[in-house]
């Protein structure tokens, strides 16, 4: 019996950066995300997220839909690209400008390891320090170079109540802890169950537009999740970190907020993640229904039957376990 009721308002997508041909983590994503649009009925979006070039690689984009595409794994409307759409970005980031809710930032890498160097903050990897604030009151004489999302100041003018943090309404369990700092978001993972970050000691006011002109990963991706409609967002569990300031974007932007779901990582054998960073070659697609068959043991589901033995088989063969193993 089905465990998933279908929703025929369902909205996913997947969102790849061409920097380089789908890996296996990549795939991983891929499958899981178009696996959790069928099984409830919904649409499956692919969105290029070409938004930095200087780590495009030429002719990825192209690459990466012939890999899909070898999946059996079709987006159900026309692929849509981030460098296509600085327009919607520029009237978003606008919109937060008056609502003084983004502010211009004149500091440099140096600027801020001179702060964080004052305040004891050395580096450590993987560790992000959060902004110090140099500019949150004004430029000090200094050039405009970035704009940031002026965290504190959206606080200050919605200061939570203790019993309900900013968050998704979902989370009333969580939000009944009065601990809670004024930053705190929560949200309910599907896979990962309740999580929570202090934005404010982690990250701080964050990047909206960087100094290169270039558009910060987190509002284009907000803007575009809004425009698009996407309801439900499944991707990497690399990505958990960024949920709380999308949230935060989400609500200050008046868009709705989705439903998420960070899948597994895959791993090398050293245990750091999977990743074109790290040198990960292309997933091997001489035999497409092979590798969705790792990619979907990777998701706890299991080889398809012998009956299954061709991809379109194999994928309606998972999207039915899917329906078995999630619980929404």
């Amino acid at each position: 019996m089905s465990a998933i009721p279908l929703r025929p308002g369902y909205t996913g997508r997947f969102a790849p950066s061409p920097t380089g041909p789908l890996h296996a983590g990549s795939l991983v994503a891929a499958l899981a995300s178009w696996l959790d649009a069928r099984a409830h009925g919904g649409t499956w979006l692919v969105r290029i997220e070409d938004i930095d070039p200087p780590r495009c690689q030429p002719g990825a984009d192209q690459e990466i839909l012939r890999q899909l595409a070898a999946c059996g794994l079709h987006s159900d409307a026309p692929v849509v690209w981030q460098s296509r759409r600085h327009a919607l970005y520029a009237q978003a980031l606008e919109q937060l400008v008056q609502d003084r809710l983004a502010y211009p930032c004149g500091c440099t890498r140096k600027d801020l390891e001179a702060v964080w160097q004052a305040m004891g903050l050395a580096h450590e990897r993987h560790v992000e320090r959060p902004y110090p604030g140099t500019c949150r009151n004004g430029l000090h004489g200094k050039p405009a170079r970035a704009w940031r999302f002026a965290l504190q100041r959206w606080i200050d003018r919605y200061p939570p109540d203790p019993a309900q943090t900013l968050g998704t309404p979902a989370q009333a369990a969580m939000n009944n802890d009065e601990t809670m700092s004024a930053g705190r978001v929560c949200w309910q993972d599907r896979r990962l169950g309740p999580q929570q970050q202090d934005v404010l000691a982690t990250v701080g006011d964050f990047v909206l537009r960087r100094a290169d002109g270039l558009w910060a990963y987190q509002l284009a991706v907000v803007v575009d999740d809004g425009e698009q409609g996407i309801t439900d967002i499944v991707r990497g569990e690399d990505l958990t970190d960024n949920t709380p300031r999308q949230i935060l974007l989400q609500q200050a932007l008046h868009l709705p907020l989705p439903r998420y779901l960070h899948t597994p990582l895959v791993r090398m054998a050293n245990g750091e993640k999977l990743s074109k960073q790290h040198g990960a070659p292309a997933v091997d697609l001489s035999n497409p229904l092979a590798a969705l068959t790792q990619a979907a043991a990777c998701l706890d589901l299991p080889a398809p039957h012998h009956s299954a033995s061709t991809v379109p088989d194999a994928l309606a063969f998972w999207v039915r376990h899917w329906r078995e193993i999630q619980r929404d």
